[in-house]
C-alpha cells in the first residue's frame, strides 16, 4: 500500500488528490494537507470584486467531499520537509501544524510514500512597503475574501461618484518582479464596465500600472497572434482594448512603496515618481514560502529542495537570455534528489523568466515573473499524478511528460460581466514559453495555435467554464471528461 501525501488544494492539488483517487485501488492512501477549508475557483475572483458574484458561487467546502470520495484531510499548513526521515521514524515526512478545530496550534509529523508539493505562492505583499489589502486604498482580488473587501471599497466609491465626486483608480502590479498581469487585466476591464453600467464612467480616471515593458507581455515576453483574418502583437490588441475604453497606461514600473492613495515606483529609466489614486488594486509579489528541510541528522537540507520554489527537474544553470532555451523547463516536475517528491503548478522553480529581463538605470530588476496558473497547473497536476500511479504499478520510467515549452494554454479573459452586454479576450497560445528556433518567424510560436478573439461570445464561454470546473471539483459524475 502506498501513501501520497498531497500538500495544498488549489487548482494543482486538487487535481492531483481527485485523479489520484480515482484511479488508484482503494488500499492506497490519498491525504491532502491544507490550511484552507475551503476549494475556489480563483478566475471567478475578478467578478467577487465587480459585485457581479458572491463568495458562495465561487467556492465550496473541502472536508465533506473529501470525506465521501475517501481523500484524507487534515486543515493544516506545512513547516517542514524531512524526505530522509529522522533517528525516530523511518519513512520520510513532513511536519504540520493544525489551523482549526481542536487540533488548532498542534503539530504532527505526516509520513508519505510519494509528496506532491501544490502549496502555490505566499503573497508576499510585504515585499512592497505599505501594500496590505484594505489598507492605504489599496486592494487585491488573489482571494475571495480579498475580493469582496475589494468591491465594498468599489460600491462605496460608485456611490460618490454618483453624488458627483471625481476619482481615480489604478489597477495593475504592485511589485517590479509581480507575476499575474492577466488578474489585473481582466479586472480593469470589469471594473471599467461596472462603472459604465452603473452610469458614473465620466467621473473616473482609471490608470494601468504595470511592470511590464510593452502592454500584453503578461510575463509571456509577449506574443504575435492571428486575429480574425489579421496578425497582430499582443500589444496592439491590448492597446486597442485600452484606447476603446479611454483606460491610460504606465508601463515598466517597480511599485515599491505604498502610501495613503500615492504609489511610489521606479521606471526604467531610472525615474522615480508617484502616482496618486482614490482605490486601487495592485498584484502582489508573490515568492516560496520559506519552507525548511532536514536530513535524517537534522543537518539542514533545504537548498536541495529549495530555490525559493521547490527544485525539480529543470536547468537551473545560470545563463544571458540569449542562451535561454525551452529545454530549460521541466517535464515531469520531479525533485532530483528525492525521486518521491514532485512540484506542479507554481509550486515549482522556474528556471529563469519567460520575458526578457529588463533592469531599470539604477540597477533595479523590473520585468514580470513567469505566470504558471490556471490550465498549466490543471495540466502538470495531472501528469504528476498519472507518474506516481504508473510508478505505483511498477513502472520505472516516468512516461508523464509536459513542459511549458510544448504545452499550449487557452486564457479566456473577462472583459465585462453581462449575458448581453459582456465580453472576453479569448487568447490561446502554443508554446507557452516560447521556442525562437522552431517559430523564428511568428516570435517563437505557432502561428495557427496562438490567436485572439474579442466579443460577448468570450464571456458566455468564461462563464460556462466557471460552471464546468466547479462541477469537475466537486467530483460530479463524469467529471474526469472535463480536461484541465
Amino acid at each position: 500500500m502506498s501513501k501520497i501525501v498531497i500538500l495544498g488544494a488549489g487548482i494543482a492539488g486538487h487535481v492531483a488528490a481527485t485523479h489520484l483517487r480515482r484511479k488508484l485501488p482503494k488500499e492506497h492512501e490519498v491525504v491532502v494537507v491544507s490550511p484552507n477549508s475551503n476549494y475556489q475557483w480563483i478566475p471567478s475572483n475578478i467578478w467577487v470584486g465587480i459585485g457581479r458574484m458572491r463568495s458562495k458561487e465561487i467556492l465550496f467546502p473541502l472536508e465533506p467531499l473529501y470525506k465521501k470520495k475517501g481523500i484524507g484531510y487534515k486543515q493544516a499548513k506545512v513547516m517542514t520537509f524531512f524526505p530522509e526521515g529522522d533517528l525516530e521514524t523511518d519513512k520520510p515526512f513532513v511536519t504540520i501544524e493544525y489551523v482549526a478545530g481542536e487540533k488548532r496550534g498542534k503539530t504532527e509529523k505526516v509520513t508519505y510514500d510519494y509528496l506532491i508539493n501544490a502549496t502555490g505562492p505566499k503573497l508576499a505583499f510585504e515585499m512592497t512597503e505599505g501594500l496590505n489589502p484594505g489598507i492605504n486604498k489599496a486592494y487585491s482580488v488573489c482571494t475571495y475574501s480579498h475580493a469582496e473587501h475589494a468591491w465594498h471599497a468599489l460600491d462605496d466609491l460608485i456611490k460618490q461618484m454618483k453624488q458627483g465626486v471625481k476619482t481615480k483608480i489604478l489597477i495593475g502590479t504592485g511589485h517590479a518582479k509581480s507575476t499575474c498581469q492577466g488578474a489585473a487585466f481582466e479586472y480593469i476591464l470589469n471594473v471599467e464596465q461596472e462603472l459604465r453600467r452603473h452610469k458614473v464612467r465620466d467621473k473616473a480616471e482609471i490608470v494601468w500600472i504595470s511592470n511590464e515593458p510593452k502592454l500584453g507581455d503578461f510575463g509571456m515576453d509577449g506574443m504575435l497572434l492571428s486575429y480574425g483574418s489579421n496578425i497582430m502583437k499582443s500589444s496592439e490588441m491590448v492597446e486597442m482594448v485600452f484606447e476603446d475604453r479611454g483606460i491610460q497606461w504606465i508601463l515598466g514600473a517597480g511599485v515599491n512603496k505604498i502610501e495613503d492613495g500615492v504609489a511610489h515606483y521606479e521606471n526604467l529609466e531610472g525615474e522615480f515618481k508617484s502616482e496618486t489614486y482614490d482605490f486601487a488594486m495592485l498584484i502582489p509579489a508573490f515568492s516560496g514560502h520559506g519552507f525548511k528541510a532536514y536530513d535524517k541528522n537534522q543537518n539542514d537540507i533545504t537548498e536541495k529542495l529549495f530555490n525559493g520554489f521547490m527544485i525539480v527537474d529543470a536547468d537551473y544553470t545560470p545563463k544571458p537570455y540569449e542562451e535561454w532555451s525551452v529545454q530549460d523547463w521541466p517535464e515531469t516536475y520531479q525533485n532530483p534528489s528525492y525521486a518521491n517528491i514532485f512540484a506542479p503548478g507554481i509550486a515549482f522553480a522556474p528556471p529563469h523568466a519567460i520575458s526578457r529581463p529588463r533592469v531599470s538605470r539604477n540597477g533595479t530588476t523590473i520585468s514580470p515573473a513567469p505566470p504558471r496558473t490556471g490550465m498549466p497547473s490543471g495540466i502538470t497536476a495531472k501528469l504528476v499524478a498519472d507518474n506516481i500511479i504508473d510508478t505505483i504499478k511498477g513502472k520505472k520510467e516516468l512516461h508523464h511528460k509536459g513542459s511549458l515549452g510544448n504545452m499550449g494554454a487557452a486564457c479566456i479573459a473577462s472583459a465585462g460581466y453581462g449575458m448581453t452586454q459582456g465580453s472576453g479576450i479569448s487568447i490561446t497560445t502554443y508554446p507557452i514559453v516560447p521556442d525562437y528556433k522552431k517559430y523564428p518567424d511568428t516570435q517563437g510560436r505557432q502561428l495557427k495555435k496562438t490567436f485572439g478573439e474579442i466579443g460577448l461570445a468570450g464571456h458566455w464561454l468564461k462563464l460556462a467554464l466557471h460552471y464546468a470546473f466547479l462541477y469537475k471539483a466537486k467530483m460530479r459524475p463524469f467529471w474526469w471528461l472535463i480536461p484541465e
